[in-house]
Order: C-alpha cells, then structure tokens, then sequence
C-alpha cells in the first residue's frame, strides 16, 4: 500500500449529502475484468446518455487530477464495494473530506492509502465555502502527521484520527502489515504456549 503523509493539489466539490458507491462506482458500466477504475468515477453523473460529457465537476479542466475531495452528510454510504475507493485513487484522490463517513467505506480507504477525513460544524462550512470560492485555482495541502488541513491562504483546519490509523498509512501497512509489526511478540507468545501445553504442538505436528 503507498504511504500517505503530505498530499497537495485541488480540492475538488461535491457537496452534497449521501453520495453512495453505486454513484461513485457503477460497477454495471465496466467493461471487461479489468476496467479503467478512473474512467468508471461517477461516470453515471457526468456523461450524458449519448455518452457525451456534461456539466459535472468532475468534467472541468481544474479538476482533471484531483487530489482531494470534499463532500458532506455520510459519504460512501450503501454497499461496501472496495472498488469505490479504486475509483477514487483511479482519478489521483488520496483524501476525502466530509461531515460524516459511512464505516465500511471508511475502512476501505484506510486499507487502500486513501485518508478519510471527518470535519463538523463552522470550521466545516468554512472549509467548504473556500474550496467553492477557489474552485480549483490553487493546491490545498493535507498533513497527516501534523492532522491539518491547509488553505491557500494560511488558513488550517484540524482533524482528528485515531493513532492506529494514523499509523497504518504514515507507514503503509494493510492489516497483514500491522500485524507483522509483533511478529516478535507473537513468536514469544507461541513459544511459551507450546511451553505450557506441549500437546497442542504434538497435535499440529500429527497433523502434517
């Protein structure tokens, strides 16, 4: 998994409320068994049904290579498809910022190198309405080992994450990867077991 620690680039608008997976991977237009994942991104929203571009945000020449994206009420919402934060990282997003994440979307960011930020009330609407205002024509800066989201113009914004998941993308380890990180304990661990009820040994030593 690619290690996350500092992320610049535009900050990209979708305020709205309950944006689902569905919407952010509608895996019904994949073609083939391996699809163009950034290609897929919201691909409903933003093409017309000539299959022609649209409006979308996503369709403006500011927002070609998003690096951040800032939603509102309880994104990642509806089923728990992995293949919505491939989308996302499909396109250069590594960061999504909302009021609320839905659990298991959240969980599938942290287990892909994608940060999941939660920020509530005024500093919140602050952030949203300078990334409006903005509106793609400067880098916003996230910083995860400092938990600070920076503005254009100075102004930061500070988020909270607990110190596991903070750990596990600073470093870039997925659960395997966390887990080796006691390999020490866990080996001591099954030598005093094996110590203690040496049958369990002689019952797995059968066994092969």
């Amino acid at each position: 998994m690619q290690p996350f620690t500092t992320l610049s680039g535009p900050a990209m608008p979708m305020i709205e409320d309950d944006i689902n997976t569905d919407q952010i991977a509608p895996l019904q237009l994949a073609k083939g068994l391996s699809p163009d994942w950034g290609e897929l991104l919201f691909k409903r929203q933003r093409m017309n049904a000539d299959g022609s571009a649209n409006d979308h945000v996503l369709n403006r020449l500011q927002y070609q290579k998003p690096a951040i994206l800032l939603a509102n009420e309880n994104f990642g919402c509806g089923s728990s498809r992995e293949s919505a934060v491939w989308c996302l990282t499909g396109v250069g997003i590594r960061c999504v910022i909302a009021r609320t994440i839905a659990d298991i979307f959240r969980e599938n960011c942290l287990l892909n190198g994608l940060l999941p930020i939660e920020l509530s009330g005024e500093a919140m609407g602050r952030l949203q309405a300078l990334v409006t205002k903005i509106d793609g024509a400067q880098p916003f800066c996230v910083d995860l080992p400092e938990q600070i989201v920076c503005a254009p113009g100075g102004e930061t914004f500070v988020f909270d994450i607990s110190g596991s998941d903070k750990t596990r993308l600073i470093e870039g380890l997925d659960e395997i990867g966390l887990t080796m990180k006691h390999e020490a304990e866990i080996t001591a661990w099954e030598a005093q077991m094996f110590a203690d009820m040496p049958w369990v040994q002689e019952s797995r030593d059968r066994r092969r």
